[in-house]
């Protein structure tokens, strides 16, 4: 029986999130990535609670200025430190633009 693409894109994302954990000081910022838009969140886990989100253009240009906006929400916010959750796909394109973004304005991870 095979897997479908979805069905492993989803694995990666569990395995991942198993590792990364948001706290108070250290929220979450997460990527999830559709054809036409990216989406951007800042999360603490432990409160279930999301500090902040942005929604982006689907290209590397949208994505970068969505990592700009996400990072001056964050620290309107009061958090500068994240870790930063790929949401399973691989570092490269649209959600390296989102982190590079984000780093430019000044959020750290």
């Amino acid at each position: 029986m095979s897997v479908s693409p979805l069905q492993r894109l989803h694995f990666r994302k569990m395995r991942v999130r198993s590792k990364i954990y948001g706290t108070s000081e250290r929220p979450r910022l997460t990527v999830h990535r559709s054809l036409k838009h990216v989406y951007v969140q800042v999360i603490d886990d432990v409160k279930s609670h999301t500090l902040a989100a942005v929604l982006g253009g689907g290209n590397v240009a949208g994505a970068k200025k969505a990592g700009e906006a996400i990072a001056e929400a964050a620290l309107k916010a009061n958090v500068k430190k994240v870790v930063f959750d790929r949401g399973g796909r691989i570092y490269h394109g649209v959600v390296k633009a989102v982190a590079e973004g984000a780093r430019a304005k000044g959020l750290e991870f």
